[in-house]
């Protein structure tokens, strides 16, 4: 039983909109037809409005490629050397913004805390106060997966738009999208991916992209064909490149799947889900990594010095129960179960919490 923060366990009807025979994407009409009610779904998982007037309008763009494509594209497309990035983090993938936006020229300042600490919103108001503050981005992550921390990305993007309202924000969501509430129409590039709590095989980086954003991509020369969403925002006369057919119809059936439980429905389930993870954890002496007011209803990452491989294996090879470790520096003391789409539900989060009990 896969029970990872992605990729996650696939359903049965998702695997069998797979299996169908295989649709040219840039020769059948039908492909088009798949691709813009794929990108209207995801329109209504996002909550925006790709209509709506006044600049508040997001369109949606799914591109091939898993879902670290998103963070790199939203980058590529927006960065050139001399543009300013303030990288808010509190984890390994808010740090990774920083990265990339040096790989594209620009330059990065990293306001970060400690992986196991919230995100640094005190420190983020002095960063924007500062004489030489002038910053055209501010990059952060809502779920960092390492940890299983939820970040209130809500209160950072209050204090940025109180210091200026020109700074464009880029959030990686890819971890919380579907199965957590997500503040898209505040956000410039809100990033998600196809493998996490949509159930849906790696291949797809989603990104709702709002008008402000598509402007300042217009003024960039533009670094990468593939890394890049500018050829996304108008599909009408072709892709840019051969699109992931058989990835399209999956995460296509997936939203179905989702949009017809509710979303509310499926973020309660969520959170249920994530209870009894901590409840049961609780019950065999494990601590979450971050406490549990701050831990995601997706995933939950529990502290096990030194064990974390070792116990890994164990549940894979006594108990058929896949389970991932930390990343970076916490890869051996850190286990994380992986309550997210489809695998969010009490029952399977018994059968896995079963198996750890098991093994420790």
């Amino acid at each position: 039983m896969l029970m990872t923060p992605g990729p996650t366990a696939v359903p049965e009807p998702v695997r069998d909109a797979m299996s169908r025979e295989l649709i040219h994407p840039d020769v059948d009409p039908r492909f088009r037809e798949i691709y813009d009610r794929l990108t209207d779904r995801l329109a209504r998982v996002y909550g925006v409005d790709t209509d709506a007037p006044g600049g508040d309008a997001r369109d949606v763009v799914a591109l091939g490629g898993e879902g670290i494509l998103g963070l790199e594209a939203a980058v590529a497309s927006l960065v050139e050397p001399g543009t300013e990035v303030l990288c808010l983090s509190n984890g390994l993938y808010g740090e990774g913004f920083a990265d990339f936006v040096e790989s594209y020229g620009g330059t990065p300042t990293l306001v970060a805390a400690d992986h196991d600490e919230p995100l640094p919103v005190d420190a983020l108001d002095e960063a924007l106060a500062g004489d030489e503050a002038d910053f055209d981005i501010a990059t952060m992550v809502h779920c960092e997966t390492p940890t299983g921390a939820l970040n209130d990305v809500t209160a950072a993007l209050d204090r940025i738009e109180a210091a200026d309202a020109e700074v464009l924000t880029v959030v990686d969501a890819v971890s919380s999208l579907g199965g957590v509430s997500v503040p898209t129409d505040r956000i410039d590039v809100c990033l998600g991916a196809s493998q996490k709590c949509f159930s849906a095989p790696p291949g797809l980086a989603t990104a709702a992209v709002s008008e402000r954003a598509w402007a300042a991509m217009e003024e960039r020369d533009p670094h990468s064909l593939y890394a890049n969403f500018l050829p996304f925002r108008d599909v009408s006369d072709g892709f840019p490149y051969t699109h992931l057919t058989t990835e399209v119809v999956a995460l296509d059936a997936a939203l179905g799947l989702l949009l017809d439980e509710g979303l509310d429905a499926v973020r309660e389930r969520h959170e249920a889900a994530a209870a009894r993870c901590r409840e049961r954890g609780a019950e065999l002496g494990l601590e979450p990594v971050p406490d549990p007011e701050r831990s995601s209803p997706t995933v939950t990452a529990f502290e096990v010095p030194d064990r974390a491989e070792a116990l890994q294996e164990r549940l894979r090879e006594e108990h058929d129960v896949i389970l991932a470790t930390g990343l970076g520096e916490d890869a051996g003391d850190v286990l994380r179960v992986g309550h997210m789409g489809h695998n969010a539900r009490v029952e399977r989060v018994d059968e896995t919490m079963d198996a750890l009990a098991a093994v420790l």
